[in-house]
């Protein structure tokens, strides 16, 4: 398991922005849908996160269908990415995203953007959804994560649990 450095991190995500566009740009009657699996430390890319990866496409071609026109996958040192282009409107998009991410056993280690044409992710309230709660208390996902409410062990531990969970059933 390799670690990345912060400019490692920031290149991918720099590159990630520039595919997005390619895809906006090149396919303007589609709608982007990104994946990444959320793994938070230095080391992105591991046979946990594969695991999460795995299933998430999984989960993404059940949920978008024959509505797919094109799905590019990506297995980076930097984490594991998805493009799919679909031809559902982006509000169709962004909850069929939600539903995978609120109902698969792993969704919350799913974060799976819906890009809109001005390559802006579409917010999950712009569906009527809730923003996404903290994998280890209540609170939204986003507070915690600013204000380091948990430790880095705790957030590991919880998610080696869910995958563990995860492999058990299968």
């Amino acid at each position: 398991m390799e670690e990345i450095t912060l400019e490692q991190l920031l290149a991918s995500r720099e590159e990630r922005w520039h595919r997005q566009m390619m895809f906006i740009r090149d396919f303007p009657s589609l709608t982007l849908v990104c994946l990444t699996v959320i793994m938070p430390g230095a080391v992105k890319r591991s046979d946990r996160s594969l695991v999460v990866a795995k299933a998430a496409v999984k989960a993404m071609r059940e949920a978008f269908g024959d509505t797919i026109r094109r799905m590019d996958e990506h297995d980076l040192v930097t984490g594991y990415e998805v493009y799919l282009l679909t031809t559902l409107p982006v509000e169709e998009a962004k909850l069929t995203a939600c539903r995978i991410e609120d109902t698969h056993p792993l969704g919350r280690l799913f974060d799976i953007d819906v890009i809109d044409q001005s390559a802006t992710p579409v917010s999950r309230s712009i569906v009527g959804m809730a923003s996404r709660r903290c994998l280890l208390c209540d609170n939204e996902a986003r507070y915690c994560m600013r204000n380091r409410t948990h430790t880095p062990e705790e957030l590991h531990d919880r998610i080696r649990q869910m995958i563990d969970d995860y492999v058990q059933r299968l």
